[in-house]
């Protein structure tokens, strides 16, 4: 049985970063991926159908969604992942497998017909059938920087990314040397609350102090939107 998670987004200003950044680390971990600077980047492909339907069901709100990207963290290539992400009512649900370059290649191009029938993964032999069937595309790289807490008695990550940009450069995704098109005014970034069923109290008086106002913020969406603006 799929185990849905609440994802809680808030827009917030660089100042606030600063004073939850500093609250969060008397009580939680750190990522231990995290650089000597406290942060790691993240770097995403998001694919659409031939109707862009992942785009335009966010856009109308659609309670139960999916999509698919392609990820990696830093530098490190040797570790991709496909994921599946679903929202469902609000809650969030994502299907992991990790990839060869040659399996990315393929699913960036398309040219899926033997991946099905080579691979053991459900989940690359899935999004094959949607390729397929629906012709997913890649549509957008979105690029930023991580900072993130976990409690991992309760799974709870709390993540502030910064620095968020997008690019359709594909043919750049993985030398990272694409470019660059900001999604967000300077200083202002994205903070994201994960959790199963409760947020203990503790971290949440920690976070409600701020007076955040939560947030239906879609990367992915709104990089369509800009990206669109700014071919025009």
């Amino acid at each position: 049985m799929k185990q849905y998670r609440n994802e809680w987004k808030y827009t917030i200003h660089e100042k606030d970063i600063q004073i939850l950044f500093e609250r969060l680390s008397a009580v939680l971990e750190k990522d231990r991926n995290a650089g000597e600077d406290g942060y790691y980047s993240v770097h995403s492909v998001y694919f659409d159908d031939y109707t862009n339907a992942c785009a335009r069901y966010n856009e109308a709100g659609v309670s139960e969604r999916f999509k698919y990207r392609i990820r990696y963290y830093g530098t490190d290539t040797g570790k991709l992942r496909l994921e599946r992400k679903e929202k469902y009512q609000g809650r969030c649900h994502k299907e992991t497998a990790w990839i060869t370059e040659d399996t990315y290649r393929k699913l960036m191009s398309g040219d899926v017909s033997d991946l099905f029938w080579e691979t053991d993964q459900p989940l690359v032999r899935q999004f094959c059938v949607d390729i397929m069937n629906r012709v997913f595309t890649p549509k957008i790289i979105v690029n930023y920087d991580r900072i993130a807490f976990a409690e991992v008695m309760t799974n709870v990550r709390i993540t502030f990314d910064k620095n968020i940009s997008v690019s359709d450069d594909f043919e750049n995704f993985l030398s990272g040397g694409y470019l660059r098109i900001p999604l967000q005014p300077v200083h202002e970034h994205v903070l994201e609350v994960k959790f199963d069923e409760i947020l203990p109290g503790y971290i949440k008086n920690i976070l409600t102090k701020q007076e955040l106002i939560q947030s239906a913020f879609s990367k992915y969406y709104l990089g369509r939107m800009t990206l669109q603006n700014y071919t025009r």
